[in-house]
């Protein structure tokens, strides 16, 4: 079985606590994780404070951080392949999906890398002669980032890249899920040199995390997960006045016209839906199409949804691999249930499969007659569809936006003029035309309501890890005439 370590102080370290972890296709450990304690988050706090105030790291110039991040991108590219089977492994998500994304997570340290000498202060044309004033702009502090297990490297990137270029360091927890592959990951920055506290990155349950959020020396908590566990960050973060970036996920809304291309749209839904297995924060989970296309949309994408190839995660045919936890499963089938009593109707999938692993099938929810239901509004977290028609773009506007998410939507039309109505009635922080789950690092990422605040991608994600020092420096020899008077 293998073993991983934590990774604290430039040190790695097996821990004292240790628990498996499962292969999602099996239901069966295939390794061994360390759980940290308090005492470990206190010591990897510790560690990055003393890294944010001496040594190497508060002196390197910022061209040099960046040329750190750069070897991190060269060593997480040349490593993707190996990388991809790990959270393949521990998490199930199909092999053909991240082999891709974790080649593109390079991409992110490269455009932080370009970006940590380009994050610049101001001169400011004051109104008096004899005074110079300017802005620094400088980092925050120490950093906790916090993770889910899904998409783990690619959520730790938008968090990492923009910190470290910001001049930060940063305590990384990944989720008590599936870590491995952050655990692995860890040994690239090592590899690549930053100096010791810089990053460090530690797993474990809920305990963990409340001692990372309280720890009086944290600045900043960088959060991606769901808006329960973000109330307890931000009460957490409340002790100490830190501030918070939270990206919470939601009930993103994918809307079709009639005048769409229904091939390509039907194409761009099952990817927004069942990509990942559903297990996505801006998974198109609320299908709203024009009632004069439903029934035709409906079709073809049920016999998507029914003829998708699941099976192993780690075979490239495979299109649907396992959930990541038996225990999220559970929730989806509950989800399931409570939305067919308020009225709606399964078109396909719906139950759960016969054999080992953590299997959920490709599910449709046709809601026309249950505009209520518990489906529309509360995340699955899997491959599941809620599906709602709508009569005009008013009513299709109305939809979209009832709800206390806010993340991201879709919208599929080939009326150039509906498309910029949409995206101006729509409350959304990422919009889609014609196209879904497209990202670039210099894209910002975000939503709002229940899906969060601040921005993961581009230049405002750095910005977000610096604090504005304002600087006044009087040119006048001349002795202050009347220190009484504000000048």
């Amino acid at each position: 079985m293998q073993e991983f370590e934590h990774y604290i102080d430039g040190r790695f370290e097996r821990g004292t606590r240790h628990a498996d972890t499962l292969d999602p296709a099996t239901g069966t450990p295939w390794a061994r994780i360390p759980m940290a304690d308090t005492a470990d988050v206190a010591r990897a706090v510790e560690a990055a404070e003393r890294a944010f105030r001496t040594g190497p790291w508060p002196a390197m110039t910022a061209s040099a951080r960046g040329k750190l991040l750069l070897k991190l991108a060269d060593l997480i590219e040349a490593a993707a392949p190996r990388l991809a089977e790990i959270e393949t492994r521990d998490t199930g998500k199909i092999i053909r999906e991240t082999r891709t994304q974790i080649a593109y997570v390079a991409e992110y340290y490269r455009y932080y890398a370009g970006l940590a000498d380009k994050i610049e202060g101001a001169h400011l044309p004051i109104d008096k002669p004899d005074m110079e004033v300017w802005l620094r702009r400088e980092p925050v502090g120490v950093v906790a980032a916090i993770v889910p297990w899904n998409s783990q490297l690619f959520l730790s990137a938008v968090k990492l890249g923009p910190a470290l270029a910001a001049g930060c360091t940063v305590v990384l927890k990944a989720s008590e899920d599936g870590p491995a592959p952050l655990l692995e990951f860890a040994r690239f920055v090592h590899e690549a040199g930053f100096p010791a506290g810089v990053v460090n990155l530690l797993t474990g349950g809920p305990e963990v995390g409340q001692a990372l959020c309280t720890h009086p020396k944290v600045a900043h908590i960088a959060f991606t997960g769901g808006p329960e566990t973000a109330r307890h960050i931000v009460r957490a973060s409340a002790e100490n006045l830190s501030r918070t970036s939270l990206e919470l996920g939601g009930k993103s809304p994918f809307i079709v016209f009639a005048d769409a291309d229904i091939d390509s749209a039907v194409n761009a839904q099952v990817s927004a839906i069942f990509a990942a297995t559903g297990q996505s924060c801006v998974a198109g989970s609320r299908l709203l199409v024009e009632g004069s296309v439903k029934e035709t949309f409906l079709a073809q994408l049920a016999e998507r949804a029914r003829t998708a190839r699941i099976g192993a995660p780690g075979l490239m045919e495979t299109e649907i691999g396992p959930l990541c936890t038996e225990r999220q499963r559970g929730r989806i089938l509950d989800l399931i249930a409570r939305s067919e009593a308020a009225g709606a109707r399964i078109v396909t999938g719906g139950r759960m499969p016969e054999g080992p692993g953590f299997f959920f099938p490709p599910t449709i929810l046709d809601c026309t007659h249950a505009p209520d239901a518990p489906c529309l509004h509360e995340e699955f977290f899997g491959p599941v569809l809620s599906v709602l028609p709508f009569n005009d773009e008013a009513e299709a506007l109305h939809l979209a936006n009832d709800t206390a998410y806010g993340l991201a939507a879709g919208v599929f039309t080939t009326s150039l003029t509906r498309a910029h109505r949409m995206i101006r009635g729509i409350r959304a922080g990422v919009v889609w035309v014609n196209t879904y789950r497209a990202v670039s690092p210099l894209a910002p990422f975000g939503g709002h309501g229940l899906s969060g605040h601040g921005r993961e991608g581009g230049l405002a994600a750095a910005l977000d890890y610096t604090t504005v020092k304002t600087v006044w420096l009087r040119t006048s020899d001349d002795p202050i005439p009347d220190p009484f008077i504000m000048r």
